[in-house]
């Protein structure tokens, strides 16, 4: 995996991905102490960075391999990502979600066109689920971190990163990114590494599934003892993944952690601040800006506010919980 894929990714994805805007608000520097610009792949199509890793990774298989169809294990955001491409692409989708997903996401998962089978999160097992499906069915399985095509298309992020840093004057950052199995962190990591390699990337997770970050002060893999438990279900993920965890090793800074009540109170001063819907697993990094702010030492930060798919009744519990009061 290197940065010759993630040039090639961005060649086959084209402009089948939006280029999602670097926002500012001087209102909000004043709240995180510092300049906060936030990367708002919430505003992507199908609401998440994902459709670059999806996009990316079907665009690479041969056309008589992918006409067989894809398949795809998530909880909402790479599912929808996959179903989405797959459509554009008019081939068969199979997404295996766990059943206690948001059912905003199966919902649209199912919407774009896929095959949707629910499974057990905390006694089923995924991997293996998807590994057996795709050789019953043919169909090519594509993971959503551990893949090198995803790995790259989620890259791509970081590309438009570093020349919208660089558009105003940014030189010294620590990127904060939402963090589950890894894929988009390690892209990042590699396109900065070529060029960008004074913006540092720091993975952010929820309490109790901060695998990555332990990971990183132990330097070995260390997995989570629960799979389930968070209301950011985006990135509740066993551990990093084989694939991503050399890359988020060598090139990624130290790690943060952030509660479900912390998560819920970016969502609502995100939308405040900058007029975008979050969801909490995507709201972890602005998270991290507002509430670790002794954690981080770079006067610019820049968060990658990564989906936006969530349930009108979390969006509204968060609002009643902390918008404004009149």
């Amino acid at each position: 995996m290197n940065i010759d894929m993630i040039e090639a990714a961005r060649e086959r994805i084209g402009n089948n991905v939006r280029c999602t805007p670097f926002l500012n608000s001087p209102a909000f520097d004043k709240l995180a102490s510092r300049r906060v610009w936030v990367k708002a792949e919430c505003l992507q199509y199908t609401n998440s960075f994902k459709i670059r890793g999806a996009w990316s990774a079907v665009s690479a298989l041969a056309p008589n391999r992918r006409k067989s169809g894809v398949i795809g294990h998530s909880s909402g955001n790479h599912g929808q990502a996959l179903s989405f491409t797959a459509r554009a692409f008019d081939i068969p989708a199979l997404v295996i979600m766990p059943s206690d997903a948001p059912t905003l996401k199966i919902d649209k998962t199912r919407e774009f066109g896929a095959e949707v089978i629910l499974y057990d999160r905390d006694l089923d097992d995924r991997e293996e689920l998807g590994s057996k499906i795709a050789q019953e069915r043919g169909m090519t399985l594509i993971k959503p971190f551990d893949d090198n095509h995803v790995i790259a298309g989620q890259g791509t992020t970081g590309l438009e990163i570093a020349e919208q840093a660089a558009e105003h004057g940014i030189t010294d950052a620590d990127v904060l990114v939402c963090c589950g199995g890894g894929g988009l962190l390690a892209g990042l990591a590699l396109a900065f590494e070529a060029h960008a390699p004074t913006l540092r990337t720091r993975p952010v997770e929820p309490h109790d599934f901060n695998d990555v970050q332990r990971s990183l002060l132990s330097r070995k893999i260390e997995s989570n003892t629960q799979k389930s438990g968070s209301i950011c279900d985006a990135i509740l993920t066993p551990c990093p993944g084989q694939l991503t965890w050399p890359i988020i090793q060598r090139l990624c800074g130290s790690g943060l952690v952030v509660s479900d009540r912390e998560a819920l109170q970016a969502i609502v001063l995100g939308n405040e601040y900058f007029r975008f819907i979050a969801e909490p697993g995507g709201a972890v990094s602005l998270a991290a800006a507002l509430f670790r702010r002794d954690q981080i030492h770079s006067d610019d930060v820049i968060c990658v506010v990564t989906g936006g798919n969530i349930d009108n009744q979390l969006f509204q519990k968060a609002m009643d919980q902390f918008g404004a009061k009149t």
